[in-house]
């Protein structure tokens, strides 16, 4: 087994992200239970004891490649919205980029947040990192609605509240998007959900046509 000193950094930096990446590959295809140690090795193309090395026990592994996955969500929104002036369209687009994901790839639905939400019933370590996941979607949507406020677009409704009624229905609807209902399809849970916001902040919303995000690979997965 490698030993921090004989593995330089950027080595290990590469390392970790190839190990990252093929757990998301595989707890996507497979579900989190079904995923073993030496499945995510032989994806990546490292020993399961190099895995071992680096997550310890199979519950890091999915919090971590819960973390990379979120990370580079946010990454992509903040990309998307960067020249975005109008609160609301920067709204709209976030919620399409967490509801309308491109293609079938890794880190383009809520698998891992499926999977992560079962874990967290039984495991307060999971339960927490879950915690912590959810508090930075509520706060990313509560500050987005108090800057709507202040230049006017919206109206004077409780941020904060306003955040965790949007975030429990978008979780909700994600369940949907996830079992792949014929009815409620990501573009119709879009449309749903930003005609929700409309109502709350005070915004017309006419069913405009959702921008597909584009991604390098979700809340999100």
């Amino acid at each position: 087994m490698p030993t921090q000193a004989s593995v330089p950094p950027g080595v290990a930096d590469v390392r970790r992200i190839q190990m990252l990446q093929a757990a998301v590959e595989v707890i996507e295809e497979r579900g989190f239970p079904e995923t073993r140690i030496t499945d995510v090795a032989e994806r990546a193309g490292v020993s399961p004891a190099l895995v071992i090395y680096y997550f310890a026990t199979k519950d890091n592994l999915l919090v971590e490649a819960l973390r990379y996955a979120e990370g580079l969500w946010y990454e992509a929104g903040a990309e998307r919205v960067a020249g975005i002036t109008s609160a609301r369209d920067r709204l709209a687009s976030l919620v399409s980029l967490s509801c309308i994901p491109e293609g079938d790839g890794p880190m383009d639905s809520w698998v891992l947040w499926l999977d992560l939400w079962a874990q967290a019933v039984r495991h307060p370590a999971v339960a927490s990192v879950r915690d912590e996941f959810d508090q930075r979607w509520r706060d990313t949507l509560a500050a987005l609605a108090a800057e709507g406020q202040a230049s006017g677009e919206f109206d004077g409704v409780d941020p904060e509240h306003f955040a965790l009624v949007f975030s429990v229905l978008l979780d909700g609807l994600a369940v949907q998007i996830a079992l792949r209902d014929a009815t409620l399809t990501p573009e119709v849970a879009f449309e749903l959900a930003m005609g929700f916001a409309g109502g709350q902040l005070g915004f017309s919303w006419q069913g405009a046509p959702a921008r597909r995000p584009r991604r390098r690979s979700s809340r999100r997965p």
